[in-house]
């Protein structure tokens, strides 16, 4: 018995068939194969995909992926998504989309957020919502109702991403709990529909989708999607989640204390609690995690520096190759020729939107104490991987001011923590031993899907085959010159935002 899941990322669609008795995966895929996906930027600060591009590189990838085995479709027996959060898409009573998805990284509504917080009172917002509407698919939603009337009127239903994507297998839209939790819709202290949110922003609770339980049958792929696909018609799809709650789900973070990080083109650390938190200023944020039930609470706190890996691409891309494209292979290479603090060089990762823990202000990227007769491209390097580390830790400081402990963190062996030099910079800054696994969010998909179709008879089975790949312990050697590079990075950012 197999099964099939899917991560819809802003940068890639990526497919994995496991096998369901072993753990282990079969055959995987990504599609674009080169470059990743393009981020539409009307304006500055906005953020937009065509959904339908999603569903190309979702049939590309499939077909790529079960080109390279002989198993049977007959014996796909469900199907799982993860996909990039905080997204909106709009679709008329024909399922037809009304206009490009908003995704995460967009900032055009922080203003429209910021006024309902205000507005509704910060208190009574973090009491009900453990979060302000903020740059959330509420608030974005919101933007389009002031600003795209003629679009608005013709809404039947919004979605997220991963409610999009399947909407098109199965011909029904539904969201889940966690869900609605990510785009600000979910009341915390009456375990239902943020109602007071909608009122307040004039919505109908008509354009919101039916719920259905995160791990449960959600649906079944219809005959045309099943040909689109290349798949048989009638795999069950049993399960659906946000990209960082199904991160922890691949990595079996789902208990209290346990926590995961990625560093793809965001970078996230979430924490699982058993107690609604909150930050008082919303710089880190609290949604219903993936195993969350009324008897059994569980809450995911999310911290997200949105410039992360997108930096790491920017200079790839713009800046190292010398008439070369060079390999994120030979960036870590080079990178790791430079001492600890970049001999001064600092880079602030926010170059992709606005920033959270920076309450939500948008300050862009930037260069600081640049010494033409010093720097050089590897400084460049290193110090973009250390500004990323070093942004990242900033918002674990809060996280530790709400009560977190951060002892140790598990991670995919992918992106950002593929570099020897990144994983080795994140455990000494924050003092946390790395736990690193092969696995993915497409693999994560496919365990909930395993899950949420019964295929298991309990949680724990899921996770066959799911062991650490290395572990990287905090270099007690450079300590004290991490902690000396980040207070200077500290210094920087702190001398560019006030």
């Amino acid at each position: 018995m197999f099964l099939l899941g899917y991560d819809v990322g802003s940068s890639s669609i990526k497919a994995t068939v496991l096998q369901a008795e072993t753990g282990l995966g079969i055959s995987s895929a990504v599609s674009p194969t080169t470059d990743e996906l393009d981020i539409i930027a009307v304006k500055p600060g906005w953020a937009e995909q065509d959904p339908e591009v999603w569903w190309h590189h979702m049939k590309a990838a499939t077909a790529e992926m079960m080109a390279k085995t002989q198993i049977d479709r007959s014996q796909i027996e469900a199907i799982g998504i993860s996909y990039q959060m905080h997204g909106l898409v709009v679709v008329d009573k024909d399922y037809r989309v009304l206009r490009p998805a908003i995704i995460w990284c967009d900032s055009r509504a922080v203003q429209i957020g910021e006024q309902a917080f205000n507005r509704l009172g910060s208190e009574r917002c973090l009491a009900k919502f453990l979060n302000s509407p903020g740059n959330f698919t509420i608030s974005k939603l919101k933007w389009v109702m002031e600003n795209e009337p003629d679009v608005y009127s013709k809404i039947h239903k919004i979605m997220l991403p991963g409610d999009y994507i399947a909407m098109k297998m199965t011909g029904d839209i539904v969201t889940t709990p966690s869900g609605l939790s990510e785009a600000i819709l979910w009341d915390f202290e009456n375990q239902e529909l943020a109602q007071l949110l909608l009122e307040h922003f004039g919505i109908s609770a008509d354009v919101i989708p039916e719920m259905v339980p995160t791990f449960s049958v959600q649906g079944e792929l219809s005959s045309t999607a099943a040909d689109e696909l290349g798949l048989r018609p009638g795999i069950k799809v049993a399960y659906r989640a946000g990209d960082q709650p199904n991160n922890a789900l691949s990595l079996n973070v789902l208990n209290p204390g346990e926590l995961a990080a990625t560093a793809g083109t965001s970078g996230v650390i979430y924490g699982v609690g058993s107690e609604p938190n909150y930050d008082a200023k919303s710089r880190v944020n609290t949604f219903v995690h993936v195993n969350h039930t009324p008897d059994n609470l569980r809450y995911g706190v999310l911290l997200c520096v949105n410039g992360t890996g997108i930096l790491n691409r920017w200079l790839r891309n713009n800046f190292v190759g010398n008439g070369r494209r060079l390999s994120y292979a030979e960036m870590n290479v080079l990178a790791a020729q430079t001492p600890v603090g970049s001999e001064g060089l600092v880079i602030l990762p926010f170059g992709n939107g606005a920033e959270r823990i920076l309450e939500n202000r948008d300050v862009g990227g930037s260069v600081h104490g640049l010494r033409f007769n010093i720097h050089t491209r590897r400084h460049f390097l290193r110090a973009a991987q250390e500004g990323i580390v070093f942004a990242l830790n900033y918002g674990i400081e809060i996280m530790r001011e709400m009560g977190i402990k951060i002892d140790s963190v598990r991670a995919g062996y992918a992106n950002m923590f593929l570099s020897p030099l990144f994983a080795e910079t994140f455990a000494t800054v924050t003092g946390a031993q790395v736990e690193l696994y092969n696995t993915d969010g497409s693999q994560g998909a496919a365990r909930g899907a395993g899950i949420g179709a019964a295929v298991y008879e309990e949680v724990a089975k899921a996770f066959v085959g799911l062991s650490s790949e290395r572990v990287i312990e905090p270099n007690r050697a450079l300590a004290a010159a991490y902690q000396e590079a980040y207070a200077n990075w500290v210094h920087e950012l702190e001398w560019n935002i006030n």
